[in-house]
């Protein structure tokens, strides 16, 4: 590595400044970035983008991705790398951070390089977890701007999915008050809504588990339909999920007026076509198409598009952000939510099926502390000193721990996508520790790469970046797991016992009774299945850690989405809104009044 340390001070072969991440906040690496930041200009004129290809918004302006894509449309797509990781502690293990230590890494070997990752929710930002740009020298700029709101995509999700329950439940009175002939002076048919078998539910992009389960249209005959109904957390919107896989404009349109926002009494859906407000939601997001334009702290450009969980939904940046980046760049570098079987395996068998664009790569992000944990390490708590055994030199835990590694290296191997396993170095990693998996991988017979990305950059991810460079030019051909005649229960069956190890699948009454219909009607014979599954687990149950054995996967009801096109069976409790804890982040975000600059965010 071509760092120096001289004088207290960490310098690049380049002669920049690298501020220490074991001594200087996020925030403080990223605002001395900022300050030889190029303009936006600059960035406009080294992707070879036209003036009018530029929508300007600050610091972080949109693409135009109609304009660019029909400029471009001959132009050869760049090598397609994709990041997963193995199952995470509740800290997270590092793949924002990894993927824009890859970007920084291939930036520093010459590369054309670029990337899109998601957009981060007010969830998990004003919670526990935090905002997702990363951690030390492999950071997203600008940070605040990019964890509150960025350019405005999510407000815009909440505004049009909330507008569906709006006319949803205005329609609902209105069929109560007036009868048919009352109705057709209002240019209205009767839909006869049944209130019991309302699918949506309002959306909010905070844990709001006081909102899980309401009841709305209190009071009298003027103030809406009295029903029960429920919030979800935005990123977990149908609206989100139809972000992630629509291919344009054209399709956005088409994709929201099929959402099934309810069913009548005589069991027909009710769309928001049926409602009239599909054209109205679609107007609200209409600039959602456009990827934002940011940049790593090093300089690279990093698209931001699209922002569904993993666990509750499809988990990944959008198809149109990949369409885009491939354009755009030479290597293009995306992330999975989560672990690689949740992100990865929806990666693997719906987005690439549905893009139709070929991944090269799949780099599989661990870290020693998660692998000594699926060794049998103490709980990881967050907000709690880590035990020792996560920051001192334990060899027994962490090979016992690369069962899980190489289960979900495994998995990948079955996708026909080349793997390389990523060490996340933390600055407690022993060499002992680091040389033992690069032993095991090697026995296993995958790459293997050391990254110190947050310590050092793009510096410290040239060995990563070298690996992955090797890996593309292997040749490789996707395998799905299953194709798109095969039924329903079979595919989760397939899912639950060879991506997550499970002896085979327990459905609940009602699970069955929709899966039955669901696989008698052609209509959903190319749905996609998007498991709906904890994240800190290989099985539903969070708590069994390593590569759990001898359980059976419970699925208690399956979710359809009409407009994304996608059946979503649900293993175990898991809840479409989270929950805000007991020591959330908020409590330590304020904002200088003098200056404006927001604190404590990262």
């Amino acid at each position: 590595m071509a760092i120096e340390f001289k004088d207290g001070k960490y310098t690049a072969p380049d002669g920049r400044v690298l501020l220490d991440p074991t001594e200087f906040k996020d925030w403080q690496i990223a605002e001395e970035a900022e300050k030889t930041l190029p303009s936006v200009e600059a960035f406009r004129e080294k992707l070879g983008l036209l003036p009018d290809e530029i929508i300007p918004y600050g610091k972080t302006p949109k693409l135009d991705f109609m304009k660019i894509m029909k400029r471009l449309q001959d132009k050869p797509d760049g090598k397609f790398i994709e990041v997963t990781a193995i199952t995470p502690t509740p800290l997270g293990e590092g793949k924002s951070t990894t993927s824009l230590g890859l970007i920084e890494g291939l930036g520093k070997l010459g590369k054309n390089v670029g990337g899109c990752l998601r957009q981060p929710s007010g969830g998990p930002t004003m919670n526990i977890k935090g905002t997702a740009a990363g951690g030390g020298n492999a950071l997203l700029m600008p940070m605040t701007e990019f964890s509150l709101g960025l350019t405005g995509d999510i407000n815009d999700i909440v505004n049009a999915h909330n507008l569906a329950m709006v006319a949803l439940n205005a329609r609902m009175q209105h069929e109560r008050n007036y009868n048919d002939e009352e109705l057709s002076k209002r240019g209205l048919k009767r839909l006869d809504v049944d209130p019991k078998r309302v699918e949506m539910g309002w959306v909010l992009d905070f844990a709001a588990q006081g909102l899980r389960n309401i009841i709305i249209g209190i009071g009298g005959p003027k103030d809406g339909f009295l029903m029960e109904s429920k919030f979800g957390i935005a990123v977990g919107s149908e609206l989100m999920a139809i972000l992630a896989v629509a291919r344009d404009l054209k399709d956005l349109r088409e994709r929201i007026g099929k959402i099934v926002v309810a069913y009548s009494r005589s069991g027909a859906p009710v769309t928001c076509e049926d409602l009239d407000v599909a054209g109205a939601m679609t107007a609200w997001m209409r600039n959602t198409i456009n990827p934002t334009m940011c940049y790593t702290v090093e300089h690279q450009p990093c698209l931001v598009h699209a922002g569904p969980f993993a666990n509750i939904a499809i988990g990944q940046s959008s198809i149109i952000g990949d369409r885009l980046a491939l354009k755009l760049f030479d290597y293009h570098v995306t992330e999975s939510g989560f672990a690689a079987d949740i992100g990865f395996e929806k990666f693997w068998n719906v987005k690439a099926r549905l893009s139709g664009l070929t991944p090269n790569v799949s780099v599989v992000v661990a870290t020693i502390r998660a692998l000594k944990m699926h060794g049998g390490g103490p709980a990881v708590v967050p907000g709690r000193p880590l035990p020792k055994e996560y920051t001192e030199e334990n060899l027994e835990l962490l090979e016992k721990g690369t069962a899980n590694l190489f289960h979900h290296v495994n998995n990948v191997k079955k996708s026909g996508i080349v793997p390389v396993v990523c060490i996340n170095q933390f600055y407690t990693d022993t060499q002992a520790e680091i040389d033992l998996l690069y032993k095991l991988c090697k026995e296993q017979n995958v790459r293997c790469a050391v990254s110190n990305h947050w310590r050092y950059g793009g510096e410290g991810a040239i060995e990563l970046a070298e690996a992955v460079i090797d890996a593309c030019n292997e040749k490789n051909e996707i395998k799905f797991l299953y194709p798109l005649e095969m039924p329903l229960r079979q595919r989760v069956e397939k899912i639950a016992t060879e991506v997550y190890g499970a002896d085979g699948v327990d459905w609940a009454p009602l699970a069955v009774e929709k899966a039955e219909r669901f696989e008698k009607d052609p209509k959903y014979a190319d749905y996609s299945t998007m498991m709906v599954k904890t994240h800190l687990s290989l099985s539903h149950e969070p708590s069994w850690k390593g590569v759990p054995k001898g359980w059976r996967l419970p699925i208690r009801d399956i979710l359809e989405y009409g407009g994304a096109k996608f059946l979503c069976p649900m293993a175990g409790t898991i809840s479409m809104m989270p929950g805000t804890a007991s020591d959330p982040a908020y409590r330590r975000i304020d904002v200088d009044t003098d200056t404006g600059k927001v604190s404590g965010l990262f």
